[in-house]
């Protein structure tokens, strides 16, 4: 059973969010309440539906008494009751804590791993299912670095995504994506197995991530295209290196203004990861469920093209559908990514 005095408490909040908002909320308010009043109206409808539909099941059993209206409410029970805890489940999800990141837009980052030049075009494989996933989802995908191989693959790939709900989708895309496949590059025809990994940050705001001047080194350079081809004439490109931890960013856009703008925005991500997987860290040290960890190290899938199919080893999932998955079809699996989050978070709360 939800309960319903957290219940009434959500819709109290909600009503008080839509009242000072008609009102006209401060302007420094304005952007928080109405992100908390986009989260909570879903929410507040499915708690209205929850609601009408108990208060329907004590009317329909009201009128068992009643010899009239005695057929019609056996009719209606059975319904009522079956749809009651399918949508108590539906709001147990809904009130579970949320990842303050999760509507954030998203850096993602892309590296070839064991596998040589084959890795290299298996990382190119995956920035084209992401850059496709994301345009099924009307989300932008800026390239903001890109440093190609010599036969067309990606030795390294950041880029911004932006849209509704980046990050809540994606942030289970972090880990060791593995492939099994006879490489381009092979004569003999044999399978090899070769890895990319992913990670994928959220946004970070100036305001959340302050980054003292003298912690970091400015080093401008030429930019360079695919193979160390199209050197750009002037020091355009940017590299920074944020000096108490070593992390090192670039950008390599035409006008240094924005590299620089750019850079600092990677930079600011990748510091409020690590502050994420801190705390995440000492509030899951005992949670070995969880599937949203962002662990780099983690084998998290692997891509047969042999057979077609892909695994994601985290919740033993296998689909059989390798061609649409890298053509952006990836619906399938992050809902059951998420689904399994959700159970296992639910589980967490209730035991």
């Amino acid at each position: 059973m939800v309960p319903m005095d957290r219940l009434a408490q959500i819709a109290r909040r909600f009503e008080f969010i839509e009242a000072k908002l008609s009102a006209g909320a401060p302007p420094a308010e304005i952007a928080a309440l109405s992100r908390e009043y986009s989260e909570l109206k879903p929410v507040v409808a499915q708690i209205d539906a929850y609601r009408q539909s108990l208060d329907d099941l004590a009317e329909a059993e009201a009128m068992l008494v009643d010899p009239e209206m005695r057929a019609l409410a056996e009719d209606e029970i059975p319904a009522l009751k079956a749809r009651i805890p399918e949508m108590e489940q539906a709001l147990r999800i809904a009130l579970l804590p949320k990842d303050a990141a999760d509507a954030r837009p998203a850096i993602l980052e892309i590296r070839p791993g064991t596998g040589g030049e084959e890795a290299a075009l298996f990382a190119g494989d995956l920035l084209r299912m992401y850059q496709k996933y994301a345009e099924s989802q009307g989300w932008q995908f800026q390239i903001i670095d890109l440093t190609e191989s010599d036969l067309g693959g990606i030795r390294e790939l950041t880029a911004l995504i932006q849209g509704e709900g980046v990050f809540a989708k994606l942030k289970y895309e972090s880990g060791v994506h593995r492939v099994q496949r006879v490489p381009e590059t092979e004569a003999g025809g044999r399978i090899h197995t070769s890895a990319a990994t992913v990670a994928v940050l959220p946004e970070a705001e100036e305001v959340e991530i302050d980054i003292p001047a003298a912690d970091i080194r400015i080093d401008t350079m030429r930019a360079s295209g695919a193979g160390g081809q199209h050197v750009n004439t002037t020091d355009s490109a940017v590299r920074i290196t944020h000096l108490p931890t070593g992390i090192i960013v670039t950008s390599s856009e035409k006008s240094q203004h924005q590299n620089r703008a750019i850079a600092m925005q990677v930079l600011r991500a990748r510091l409020y990861e690590l502050e994420r997987e801190k705390a995440d860290s000492a509030r899951a040290a005992d949670r070995k469920a969880q599937v949203g960890s962002g662990d780099r190290s983690e084998r998290i899938r692997t891509y047969n093209f042999p057979q077609g199919r892909m695994t994601d080893h985290r919740i033993n999932l296998t689909l059989y559908a390798l061609a649409q998955i890298m053509q952006g079809d990836l619906s399938e699996t992050i809902a059951a990514l998420t689904a399994y989050d959700q159970a296992a978070k639910l589980a967490e709360m209730e035991a």
